[in-house]
């Protein structure tokens, strides 16, 4: 899968592309990053890519000409490629929607919108508009990581196990939370793990599990 990142600041995903199963996806050519640095489609000798709203209020804006000529060039690179932008503004975002991601095959475009947002003619250009959360964050990095963490993680290859990714939390969006688990030792501080799960009575634990998982506030 080819994942292309538009971003003023690619620096901030070396660490987070660089490790773990991210870095073991693009080591085995499951996935592939790239950048496109936003302050490279700045206007003037100043490279701006940002304005101040019409309307007034505080901040700046995102302008369109830079973030269209990036998206375009993108586009370029990958025609089939899927646009997506972070933003309050966008569904709430779901384990549904990263295993969607995950199954279509097509690389995606991230963009990581910046300041007090983006000018919103901008989103003719883009296929799907996503919100992480209800809170407010300084730019779109940390939820282009997000969706790019929860979507490699679920291409074949990558986690290893072929049932790694089916008993998980919000694998259906319906709320349910894993149930918990233990490892050894046996006792630790005085806690024990539950008998159950040392009896081997795969119906028995089977039960106590669903039991135990959880639905989420």
């Amino acid at each position: 899968m080819k994942i292309q990142i538009i971003t003023l600041f690619p620096e901030m995903f070396e660490g987070v592309l660089g490790n773990s199963m991210l870095w073991k996806a693009s080591d085995r050519g499951i996935a592939e990053y790239s950048f496109i640095n936003l302050r490279d489609f700045g206007l003037g000798p100043r490279k701006q890519v940002d304005d101040t709203p019409y309307g007034g209020g505080d901040g700046m804006l995102l302008k369109p000409e830079p973030l269209v000529a990036a998206i375009e060039l993108a586009k370029q690179n990958d025609p089939t490629a899927r646009v997506y932008l972070p933003t309050p503004r966008g569904k709430m975002y779901q384990q549904s929607d990263a295993k969607e991601i995950a199954a279509d095959g097509n690389g995606i475009i991230v963009i990581c919108p910046r300041y007090e947002g983006y000018d919103e003619r901008v989103a003719k250009w883009v296929d799907e508009q996503f919100c992480i959360g209800n809170y407010v964050l300084t730019g779109g990095e940390l939820p282009a990581m997000i969706l790019i963490d929860s979507v490699v993680r679920l291409l074949p290859g990558v986690l290893g196990g072929e049932s790694s990714t089916e008993i998980e939390s919000f694998q259906e969006d319906d709320q349910n939370i894993e149930f918990p688990q233990y490892t050894r030792p046996e006792e630790f501080h005085g806690m024990k793990v539950p008998e159950v799960l040392l009896s081997g009575h795969h119906a028995e634990i089977e039960k106590w599990r669903n039991i135990n998982s959880k639905k989420a506030n």
